[in-house]
């Protein structure tokens, strides 16, 4: 085989230059240089490299696997690693199976009450509520001492149309609030909740935005309970009541999923993105698991919202999952 252009490999393989580059840049693909010219060309070897990683990419192995996968010479790590992503496949397959038959004979079930002219109640058809036992909660995966394995196992993971976004926070100055101990989120939202009314902030800043965050974590404590902390942006110079801490937020670059009120279980959907991303990878906090590894929830229209003392016709309730990320320098 003679020796491609960027341009005809590119072609052959239904690959974009700029993803050439990118592998290339990770180490997982390397090129030749034309000594009267600058332009990339790859070899054989490099062609058929190339045809395994795009092999890899389409059975969803993430790139930082694939580059070890690559480098295994005698092959027994890359069959471990393709054996663990066969067995997550399996479950999350099995799971998804159980849940279609389940919806399924609710929909069956539902049009037979309707079609009677009696409402169907769930909680009173025993044999339903027993099969539906079988099943788990969806967990907020970053919220509970989990690891990427668990993340690994969303029920979203074959869902390709995630709506992220990649958004650069700019830094700014924080009021905040830290609240450990039963139902934190709401103690620490009522905190924030009576300062923003009480010090007139939206009129001061109507641009103030509103982020939350377990901190510390569940499962970081012994004793089962957890702690909430709520940041509201305030101007720099506004003095602040004794009870709350003024904080600088340094910002910084994120995927951004937007969800309703309380569709948590999209953060494991928001990991597996970044995960499979092949431009950006997770940046998380050296804090790691007590602070969500720095991730934030965004509460959207939240301080205009409180400002207004919460009227019955406000903007329903949405949230900005935001996951810390950094472009990927390395495989």
């Amino acid at each position: 085989m003679e020796n491609l252009t960027i341009s005809q490999i590119s072609k052959m393989l239904d690959v974009t230059p700029r993803m050439l580059r990118h592998y290339e840049k990770l180490g997982l693909l390397t090129s030749l240089r034309r000594e009267d010219n600058s332009y990339r060309i790859y070899d054989e070897g490099a062609v058929r490299r190339l045809q395994q990683i795009v092999i890899l990419r389409k059975l969803r192995i993430p790139l930082k696997q694939i580059a070890m996968i690559l480098q295994d010479t005698n092959q027994l790590h890359a069959l471990e690693i393709l054996q663990e992503n066969l067995e997550e496949l399996e479950e999350e397959a099995a799971s998804l199976n159980l849940i279609k038959k389940l919806l399924k004979e609710l929909v069956l079930r539902f049009d037979r009450s309707i079609r009677k002219n009696i409402p169907f109640d769930m909680l009173e058809d025993s044999e339903f509520a027993k099969a539906i036992g079988r099943l788990a909660l969806s967990k907020t995966t970053i919220k509970e001492n989990t690891n990427m394995s668990d993340l690994n196992k969303a029920n979203e993971i074959l869902d390709k149309s995630l709506n992220v976004r990649i958004i650069l926070l700019p830094p700014c100055t924080v009021a905040a609030y830290q609240f450990v101990g039963e139902n934190p989120e709401e103690q620490a939202g009522d905190v924030i909740c009576k300062f923003v009314q009480e010090s007139g902030l939206y009129e001061k800043k109507p641009d103030a935005r509103m982020f939350g965050f377990n901190h510390p974590n569940p499962g970081i404590l012994e004793n089962g309970v957890h702690g909430y902390e709520v940041w509201v942006t305030v101007p720099e110079e506004m003095e602040l009541p004794g009870h709350l801490a003024k904080k600088k937020f340094e910002g910084g670059l994120y995927a951004v999923l937007a969800i309703n009120f309380p569709e948590f279980q999209y953060w494991g959907s928001l990991a597996q993105w970044v995960e499979n991303s092949e431009i950006y990878e997770p940046n998380y906090s050296e804090l790691g698991e007590e602070i969500m590894g720095g991730c934030l929830e965004e509460h959207l229209n939240w301080v205009y919202a409180s400002h207004l003392g919460w009227p019955d016709d406000c903007i329903t309730g949405q949230l900005d999952l935001m996951l810390p990320v950094r472009k990927r320098t390395e495989a």
